[in-house]
């Protein structure tokens, strides 16, 4: 995840009729596939038309047409999602026939052009790129170390203690892991150092 992406920071609904067709998009968070899917899987009208859909979590993407010509609906809703630079997002374009045939293109416009507004128009959240580190401490320095995580915005994630100290592991943004690195060597004489845990 770059730092530069976002996130929904709550489900968003757009209604649109296009030449007597009835369009509705619903875009939510999804934090996993199977979560994305779940989404999908909920908001589906089946006595709908269609329901195409994509998601994109990090690198993993999944789109379906669901019965519109290959390359008509998944794929522009998941261009939608690309465009406005979103991710952990999964969207659901439902319609309702109306009668009208929209041609290939009618319908590529219609649905990555539903799917970009309702995104549009969602509220959004900054997704921020972060790594999991432990490091030891010295019973001494455990004090000072919990009032100084909050300046590198890291969350404590587990403590473990031993008869020399503790160790703990957090999450720290990316950004900030050096800066954390520094303040450590710091504070314990370079005796501490922050491993990176997958």
């Amino acid at each position: 995840m770059s730092a530069s992406r976002s996130t929904l920071a709550a489900p968003a609904r757009l209604v649109l009729e296009i030449r007597k067709s009835q369009f509705v998009a619903n875009a939510a968070n999804a934090a996993t596939p199977q979560g994305a899917l779940e989404f999908i899987d909920s908001i589906s009208d089946r006595s709908a038309t269609h329901n195409c859909w994509a998601y994109r979590v990090g690198q993993q993407y999944r789109f379906s047409d669901d019965g519109e010509p290959a390359g008509t609906a998944g794929k522009p809703i998941l261009q939608a999602i690309d465009a406005q630079r979103l991710d952990l997002v999964a969207v659901v374009v439902t319609r309702w026939f109306g009668g009208i045939k929209l041609g290939a293109g009618g319908l590529i416009r219609a649905y990555g052009g539903c799917a970009a507004e309702c995104l549009r128009t969602a509220s959004r959240v900054p997704l921020v790129d972060t790594v999991d580190v432990e490091f030891d401490l010295s019973f001494a320095l455990l004090p000072v170390m919990h009032a100084r995580l909050a300046e590198f915005e890291a969350t404590t994630l587990r403590e473990a203690f031993d008869g020399n100290g503790a160790t703990l592991r957090v999450r720290v943004p990316s950004a900030r892991l050096d800066a954390l690195r520094a303040m450590l060597a710091d504070l314990s004489g370079g005796r501490s150092r922050p491993r990176i845990v997958d």
